[in-house]
């Protein structure tokens, strides 16, 4: 009953909202496909010069430092969104989005790039389907969001075991889940994305620091989707 006075309410405030609503969801996956943008150019300029190549995976102290400045990154603005200037913010999504790129130019050495090509569409293809899914569907997905997050760790925790057992079956699994739990969780979040800006009256920094915050989550649901369907078309070559 709960969901569906939400729901009702959501749906009232959607007729009631002028352009504020669909302008800022469009700022989600405008923002969102920048983002996907400058990694895919990053990814590819840094695969392109072996100056940089040697730079980041000459050193495993230069790439997982890398890493962990995207954790940071990712930490920082959950928490302190609030708090920042939206420009901050921002600034912050685009340097994530330049890191994430160089850490991922090793699949251009690893994978041909029709591989790479097919999986982005394929990626692209089952986004778009579970993010209208979730954007039109009328049940609750707040149980998909709590199941994919205590996979998500599971999944941290099995790609750290398997660094160190190199089972091919296991890592089979692991992107078969991967791929199951990033679809769930591209469904969720466009839902929940819905209707945190169904909530916003206006166009203030504060909707907009909202939309952006929305834009991250995709993006990582994205990106993530990308990673995990690559390990699986990767395996048969071209």
């Amino acid at each position: 009953m709960e969901y569906q006075d939400l729901e009702r309410m959501i749906n009232e405030r959607e007729r009631s909202l002028s352009l504020a609503f669909p302008a800022l969801m469009r700022k989600v996956y405008v923002w969102m496909t920048l983002a996907l943008v400058i990694t895919a150019i990053t990814a590819y300029g840094v695969a392109s010069s072996p100056a940089l190549l040697s730079l980041i995976y000459s050193s495993k102290f230069t790439f997982f430092g890398l890493i962990i400045v995207e954790l940071a990154l990712v930490f920082f603005l959950s928490a302190r969104i609030q708090k920042l200037s939206l420009t901050t913010a921002t600034l912050c999504f685009i340097l994530y989005s330049v890191i994430n790129g160089a850490t991922m130019a090793s699949i251009f050495a690893i994978y041909s790039t029709s591989v790479i090509a097919k999986t982005f569409f394929i990626t692209a293809g089952t986004f778009a389907v579970m993010a209208v899914f979730g954007y039109f569907t009328k049940s609750d997905l707040t149980s998909w969001g709590k199941l994919g997050i205590m996979a998500v760790i599971g999944l941290i925790i099995a790609g750290i075991v398997n660094m160190f057992l190199k089972s091919p079956m296991m890592d089979l699994v692991i992107s078969g889940v991967g791929v199951l739990v990033f679809v769930g969780l591209t469904a969720y979040d466009s839902q929940k994305i819905k209707r945190m800006l169904a909530m916003q009256v206006d166009m203030d920094e504060g909707a907009q620091k909202v939309a952006l915050m929305g834009s991250l989550a995709l993006y990582l649901d994205f990106v993530n989707l990308f990673l995990y369907l690559l390990r699986f078309f990767g395996r048969g070559g071209d």
